[in-house]
């Protein structure tokens, strides 16, 4: 009997057998031996493909990985220094950090960002917590299926150029300094030819990863403290969820998207949207880089459309939409003088700005042919339902995420 009990352990420890599909055998008691507990959590972690425990919130599925950049902490460490790090930018003005600010759930605030030459991007720079579950990267590029082939879009895009790559130099810079020496060794083994385009992207892409946020005072009170959110707030989730404001159709499930990616799917979901943000007149009066799914298919059929952002952290992710058309004023705008003489804070402008999205949504949107008229139609709320709404948006924001250390400045 212990040779089978032993052969069953070996058997988990080299992932011959998938922990999470089969039945523990009788004979193998678990709840006796504290060893044979922590050898099976080990078993476990191995199974998902390199050791690495991902210590997610309650309720969270495990993440979806490629299989040709499996996680490791060593990945994840040097990931964490080139996201930060400016040798990244042609000319070492700009990292990736410059864009998306833990602050703000790796967002920046702005309208839309620009690159090393100041030129405005065409859309807004996405938050990226929980962005390892999303199947479909940016906000509407379908063929942006992963993380690590997102990462070539701002390291060497040139219309407009973001990060301005566009040769091997900062490969070099990378290879010179003793940090990166050792990081890169410890990620992928063989000296300085580790330094390599591909390793930097997966390493950022691993590190991205890691961004998981589940503790919000919504998922507090999902799991048992109901006093995390407030009476207003679980009447605004009620709202949110219900057939009237239909919110949840677009902005379901664990992450608030109807895009999302796991373990516990037998396949990916995805979808764009014409939200009723612009007519298609001055949709036509755009280049085709702003007019959303359009611009990948060419298809009249698919302007305007764009993937629906996680909410998660939304109330520090404004301006919203995709063109961060929606700001709030600049009485209640804490980076506006006027903001600032009036005590505005982030929740002020949070508070303002989703009070204009519900209000265009309430309206049904700008008429556009794209539009789906069964989830973007006119409907009507109370100002008391319309508090109601804000507060719950506001109680998905998770504040340990935006001061986590693990995803804080290596530098500083």
């Amino acid at each position: 009997m212990r040779f089978f009990m032993k052969l069953y352990k070996v058997l988990l420890l080299l992932g011959i057998l998938n922990f999470t599909n089969v039945c523990v055998p009788d004979f193998l008691d678990l709840k006796k031996s504290k060893d044979d507990n922590n050898l099976l959590l080990l078993a476990l972690a191995l199974s998902q493909g390199s050791g690495w425990v991902w210590n997610l919130p309650p309720g969270f599925p495990i993440p979806t990985v490629p299989s040709e950049n499996p996680m490791s902490q060593a990945k994840v460490d040097l990931g964490k220094f080139l996201f930060y790090d400016s040798k990244l930018s042609a000319n070492e003005s700009m990292a990736c950090s410059s864009c998306h600010f833990q602050n703000l759930a790796f967002s920046d605030g702005k309208t839309t960002p620009s690159g090393i030459t100041s030129e405005a991007h065409p859309r807004n720079a996405q938050q990226l917590s929980n962005a390892a579950y999303h199947p479909r990267l940016t906000w509407s590029n379908p063929l942006l299926k992963t993380l690590e082939q997102q990462a070539r879009v701002p390291m060497f895009s040139l219309a407009p150029p973001e990060l301005g790559l566009a040769n091997e130099d900062y490969l070099g810079k990378l290879k010179s300094d003793s940090n990166y020496q050792k990081l890169f060794s410890a990620a992928f083994g063989n000296g300085d030819s580790a330094v390599t385009e591909q390793n930097v992207r997966f390493s950022l892409a691993s590190f991205q990863r890691t961004m998981i946020s589940g503790y919000s005072p919504y998922d507090k009170a999902t799991n048992g403290n109901r006093s995390a959110m407030s009476a207003s707030a679980t009447r605004g989730a009620s709202i949110f969820n219900g057939e009237v404001a239909e919110c949840f159709h677009c902005h379901g499930g664990f992450n608030f998207t109807d895009t999302t990616l796991h373990t516990k799917q037998t396949s990916e979901e995805f979808a764009y949207h014409n939200n009723g943000t612009h007519t298609q007149a001055e949709y036509l009066a755009l280049p085709i880089n702003k007019r959303g799914l359009e611009e990948i298919t060419l298809l009249a059929s698919d302007q305007g459309k764009f993937r629906a952002p996680s909410l998660r952290n939304v109330g520090v992710t404004f301006p919203y939409m995709h063109d961060g058309s929606i700001m709030c004023d600049d009485s209640a705008n804490p980076g506006h003088p006027t903001g600032v003489a009036s005590g505005a804070t982030l929740e002020t402008c949070a508070r303002n700005a989703l009070g204009k999205v519900i209000d265009q949504y309430v309206a049904g949107g700008k008429g556009h042919p794209n539009v789906d008229t069964t989830l973007i139609r006119p409907f009507s709320l109370q100002p008391s339902e319309k508090t109601d709404l804000i507060n719950f948006l506001l109680a998905l924001t998770d504040s340990e995420f935006l001061t986590d250390s693990k995803f804080s400045n290596p530098f500083q």
